[in-house]
């Protein structure tokens, strides 16, 4: 059995405990991992959490189509979180939802995509970098579930609520969906899914830690800055 113990890391062992943590990720997305190779990746995200400063953070978000998702991502990124978007990578690799592929496809092509992502987003927080999901995590569940991947990385996950009235988020989709063609970001939605869509949402619950979003990314990267007071969010 590996063993990490628990001395201060130079550069050169952090690289190696990153490159291996990386190659058991990879067995674990292709469902190859072993019950040691899972003891081992809590083992290295221990030793690699022990470098000095908080853990590096990955900001998951909770909100329906229209409730400014991408623009608070966006905001982040270029303060110099890493932003990792299932969207978009469902539009490189099926194309234009509901022309290029049937709508009742979706659900079924979405999930090898954001299992691809889960991973991508568990290589960069074990690298130390921070990270942000532009996604809306709908569910409890879904969200214990990122929330789960990003610790066992040794990051720390933060919640960002994003509550905004159907009136405002449908008026946005309408005039977003002129660019559906073009958008990765504007899939096409009527009114009635955006309904359907609500009853289904499960907004965080008071157990469930999270910041609540009030449209202006400014105040989310102040309240990220006060979590962090010693730290700068652009960390690379």
């Amino acid at each position: 059995m590996t063993t990490y113990n628990a001395v201060v890391l130079d550069d050169t062992l952090v690289s190696c405990l990153e490159g291996r943590l990386g190659q058991l990720l990879r067995a674990e997305h292709t469902d190859t991992l072993t019950l040691e190779g899972r003891f081992e990746i809590a083992r290295i995200s221990a030793a690699l959490s022990g470098r000095s400063g908080p853990a590096p953070r990955a900001v998951l978000m909770s909100g329906l189509q229209g409730s400014g998702k991408t623009t608070l991502a966006r905001a982040l990124e270029e303060a110099g979180f890493r932003r990792l978007c299932p969207d978009e990578e469902m539009f490189r690799r099926y194309g234009h939802y509901g022309r290029d592929f049937p709508r009742g496809q979706f659900r079924v092509r979405e999930a090898p995509v954001l299992k691809d992502v889960a991973l991508e987003l568990q290589e960069l927080v074990a690298a130390g970098h921070e990270t942000v999901v532009d996604h809306g995590f709908w569910t409890r569940e879904e969200r214990a579930q990122w929330a789960a991947a990003v610790m066992e990385a040794g990051g720390e996950p933060v919640l960002i609520y994003l509550p905004v009235p159907h009136e405002v988020r449908w008026d946005r989709i309408r005039k977003r969906n002129e660019q559906s063609l073009v958008d990765p970001n504007s899939i096409e939605f009527s009114e009635e899914d955006l309904l359907r869509h609500a009853g289904r949402f499960c907004p965080p619950a008071e157990d469930e830690p999270h910041i609540v979003y009030d449209g202006h990314p400014e105040n989310v990267l102040a309240a990220l800055r006060r979590a962090h007071p010693s730290t700068d969010s652009g960390r690379h």
